[in-house]
């Protein structure tokens, strides 16, 4: 028996399918019936419709690339990239409008968009692949690299366009087979981005996995449609519309995604429910609740915002710590959320270190003030996307967090307290025993140790 759910989710992908069939057959009509495919030049309609999907298409790059980096995703830097690829050139065909910034158009300006809708579809293509641990950083920093490289060549490529030289000067009709000869692989690579997609997507029901299968198809649609379409008639006019509709999808999908980890459901398995080996550090102020107590609370606002103003910096900049949370007092800091950080666990110590110097002399300044005490301890943890609408975020679960956050509870005031597994890492750290501590929650003392001085890390 199907269930009253399953049988709307076929029917809505039913629906889904039939609405990315019509571009298609409004197509198939057009070619047909050559009288039904209009003429409309209006130069200004072109410009606009263009520019505001290389518009829509940008802030998409802007989005995906900036959550890509944030969680070291490599699928969603490469989805990303197939964004920014769109854009860049959809921009450049834009600039080819007769009479915006040139008069005559020239092949590096017509072709430009076929140029980037293809190379978007390797980077849709390179998106599908699952990749995790060090095969998963090395992606992600070459993906990184790829975007310089893209848009270096789209800055190139204008700068001959706009300059007529070889191998993009000429007349518009020189590269008229270019489109043709980009459709076949480029639709091809689409439509298996598009499958491999509805295979995801069948695994986990997400709407921004919807969004961007869709999109894919759309893409297809346009290459084929830019291939066959003929200039300044319905159904060239036709493929700037799937353009702007498959970008469309996906800002919708990720616009009524909750804001954070707004494309969550993109990420790869080891970001969105994976393990990793990560260090945690916690920090707060010993004395905090009777210093609240005792002032009002903008002098307590005051006096967390200096703090937090020197201590911040001091974990993040040196040493790439990534604030997880701060909740009141409290200071949550994670070393290799991302995978590419293996010397995690000497990171911690030195930001600990770091963290207890750069509020010392705030400390000093003001002796009624409450001190720092910080807790380090490092293992594997759980990273889970979890939440729904209305509120997620990336969470970090394991005992790992809770004994962190207990280690710091027993650290004395301006101290650096370690967990063993963390003292295991630093063999060349000068420690001193606090001895086996009955911390809560746990069913066996914690060998901590109360960290001095950080050796230099080994070469080589």
């Amino acid at each position: 028996m199907v269930g009253p759910a399953m049988a709307g989710g076929s029917g809505r992908a039913a629906a889904l399918c039939v609405a990315l069939a019509l571009p298609l057959g409004g197509l198939a009509l057009l070619l047909a019936q050559p009288t039904w495919d209009l003429h409309w030049e209006h130069h200004p309609a072109h410009f606009w419709l263009v520019l505001l999907t290389a518009a829509v298409s940008a802030l998409l790059a802007y989005g995906t690339g900036e959550a890509a980096v944030r969680r070291g995703d490599a699928r969603v830097l490469h989805v990303s990239l197939a964004f920014l690829s769109s854009s860049g050139f959809l921009l450049l065909h834009a600039l080819a409008t007769p009479g915006v910034l040139i008069a005559d158009p020239n092949p590096g300006f017509v072709v430009a968009t076929p140029v980037g809708v293809a190379l978007g579809s390797l980077f849709a293509l390179r998106s599908t692949v699952e990749v995790s641990g060090n095969r998963g950083v090395r992606e992600v920093r070459t993906a990184k690299r790829a975007r310089v490289v893209l848009v270096a060549v789209m800055v190139g490529w204008a700068v001959l366009s706009l300059a007529g030289l070889p191998p993009l000067d000429g007349a518009p009709g020189d590269a008229e087979a270019l489109p043709a000869v980009l459709a076949a692989p480029a639709v091809l690579l689409y439509a298996v981005s598009g499958a491999r997609y509805v295979m995801l997507w069948r695994r986990q029901r997400a709407l921004i996995l919807l969004m961007v299968l869709s999109a894919f198809v759309l893409l297809s649609e346009a290459m084929l449609t830019i291939a066959l379409a003929r200039s300044w008639h319905l159904s060239w006019w036709q493929w700037h519309l799937l353009l702007l509709g498959a970008y469309a999808l996906v800002a919708y999908g990720s616009r009524v995604s909750w804001r954070d980890e707004r494309f969550g459901d993109l990420y790869l398995q080891q970001n969105r429910a994976g393990h990793r080996d990560m260090s945690v550090l916690f920090a707060d102020l010993q004395g905090f609740t009777p210093y609240s107590e005792q002032h009002a609370p903008e002098e307590v606002a005051r006096m967390l915002d200096t703090y937090f103003a020197v201590a911040v910096p001091a974990v993040v900049t040196p040493y790439g710590g990534e604030v997880h949370q701060i909740i009141g007092d409290a200071l949550m800091v994670t070393f290799n959320r991302r995978g590419d950080q293996p010397d995690h666990a000497r990171r911690a110590a030195g930001a600990g270190l770091a963290l207890q110097a750069a509020t010392l002399p705030v400390a000093e300044q003001h002796p009624d003030w409450p001190r720092f005490r910080v807790g380090i301890n490092t293992g594997g943890v759980s990273l889970s996307v979890l939440g729904t609408t209305g509120g997620r975020t990336q969470a970090i679960v394991g005992d790992v967090v809770n004994t962190a956050s207990r280690i710091e509870g027993r650290a004395p005031a301006g101290g650096v307290a370690l967990g063993p597994a963390t003292v295991a890492l630093l063999q060349d750290a000068e420690t001193t025993p606090l001895g086996p501590l009955e911390l809560k929650g746990k069913e066996q003392p914690v060998e901590a140790h109360l960290l001095l001085s950080l050796g230099r890390a080994p070469t080589g």
